[in-house]
């Protein structure tokens, strides 16, 4: 894993290899993003000082599109189905629980970069209704009240 230098200077050789061609502001963000799991405002502010745009046209690209994220994502991305079969059984109120017990709101990553929480739509797993995934665990069948339990089991791998 590079170090942050070593990560810079892959943005640095990135923005040479492709600052000259038409629409470059693009393709130098997805690279950013691949090296650093993140477009942060300190690689936002070296993109807009080396390609020679304002650093609200980079912001206004890395907050438009949803493949880019301001922070890097957590060790446990937990996402939670929001689909009409999920919806309907109270995905919702899990959701919410969620962000109350993480103290984030959706889209967002604990201050301990543990957890990253997000809405999705269907997951394909309607029968088991409401239903979320932790990286690439599923947990069906859920109400609000689980949800401190399942997020404890996660806490207790980092001790």
């Amino acid at each position: 894993m590079p170090d942050t230098n070593e990560k810079f200077e892959l943005l640095n050789q990135a923005i040479e290899e492709l600052k000259d061609q038409p629409g470059a502001l693009m393709p130098v963000m997805q690279r950013a993003q691949n090296i650093f799991g993140c477009v942060s405002l300190d690689v936002q502010k070296l993109i807009a000082e080396k390609l020679g745009v304002t650093l609200s046209e980079v912001y206004g690209v890395a907050t438009f599109y949803s493949q880019f994220k301001l922070k890097p994502a957590g060790k446990y991305t937990i996402s939670v189905c929001l689909g009409t079969a999920c919806y309907v059984k109270g995905s919702q109120k899990v959701l919410d629980r969620l962000s109350e017990e993480l103290n984030i709101p959706v889209g967002d990553t604990t201050d301990d970069g543990l957890f990253t929480l997000q809405a999705t739509r269907c997951l394909g797993a309607c029968g088991l209704a409401p239903v979320m995934t932790v990286n690439d665990e599923v947990y069906g069948g859920l109400t609000p009240d689980d949800i401190p339990g399942i997020l404890e089991k996660y806490r207790e791998l980092e001790m």
